[in-house]
């Protein structure tokens, strides 16, 4: 098993990125991942001396042989190993209340008994999953720190132990780095983090040849999700339910009306996060009204 370290960290997913090593499809690696902070914030006073540039890194890339533009690559996620404990902060011009903080508010939490220790009355259940996950882009060089059509930081909080997820190769080897990993993070991560982690990710890996799936989406506990990034939470609605569809037409016998019909009935939108520089949706359906998948 390959062991990738967390100081092989970077801060965009880019085609010009050196990759760490080779794989081969069918292999398991765990990557070491620093918090989206790089392990900055200790306290509160180390937030005054925190470096902006060095957020969101990604562990990585691995350069996945036999891969060319096309192909699909499929991350079978097998273990989150988390930290002992979880760091958060906002405050003026962060997360949806970003307007209206005058200060910032830091808390570093203890977990204990899979349990996050909020307050002394609050205790949080683990909710551990991956926030930046993808593949290099095929043009310019995209901010770890936002997601898009390759992945990247689309905080979805499925994106967690038994999920497989599906991503696009848009270059040969297609460059594969993740890390900003929660303890726990609930739909649309307000505050502008969720329960910030180090972690230890164990995938196991699979290329994907001669399909036309639209990426990323992922299969977790029976239900098939579309993942769109964009710049309003309406076009990703929209371009995540169209790419449900595409998948009900494919897998199923109904047309492209009776597919919107089915899930205006049976699919659910969710959002995933509101507070990177693109909004991110799912579009959920569950696997049985896909009986030819």
């Amino acid at each position: 098993m390959h062991y990738i370290k967390k100081e092989n960290a970077i801060y965009a997913m880019d085609k010009y990125n050196v990759p760490v090593c080779k794989v081969n499809s069918g292999e398991t690696i765990t990557f070491e991942a620093y918090d989206c902070f790089t392990n900055q914030l200790t306290d509160a006073s180390s937030f005054t001396a925190l470096d902006w540039d060095k957020i969101n890194p990604a562990t990585g890339p691995i350069y996945v042989t036999d891969t060319e533009p096309g192909d699909i690559l499929a991350v079978h996620i097998k273990e989150l190993a988390i930290g002992d404990t979880v760091t958060m902060v906002t405050g003026p011009n962060m997360g949806v209340l970003g307007d209206e903080l005058t200060d910032t508010t830091f808390k570093r939490l203890a977990i204990e008994d899979n349990h996050i220790q909020f307050t002394e009355a609050i205790k949080i259940p683990l909710n551990k999953m991956i926030g930046v996950i993808g593949t290099a882009p095929a043009g310019e060089a995209i901010s770890c720190g936002t997601p898009d059509a390759h992945g990247g930081n689309m905080d979805c909080k499925d994106i967690t132990e038994g999920t497989t997820l599906y991503l696009p190769v848009n270059v040969d080897g297609a460059l594969l780095a993740m890390g900003d990993c929660h303890a726990a993070m609930g739909d649309g991560e307000v505050s502008v983090c969720g329960g910030e982690v180090p972690c230890e990710i164990t995938v196991t890996i699979e290329v994907i040849k001669g399909e036309q799936w639209p990426t990323p989406f992922y299969i977790k506990d029976g239900e098939l999700n579309t993942l769109s990034s964009q710049k309003t939470l309406d076009a990703a609605s929209i371009e995540a339910t169209k790419h449900m569809v595409d998948f009900v037409v494919r897998y199923s016998d109904l047309t492209k009306g009776e597919a919107a019909h089915l899930l205006s009935l049976v699919g659910n939108l969710r959002i995933c996060q509101v507070v990177d520089p693109n909004k991110t949706v799912r579009m959920a359906l569950p696997l049985s009204y896909l009986p030819k998948w």
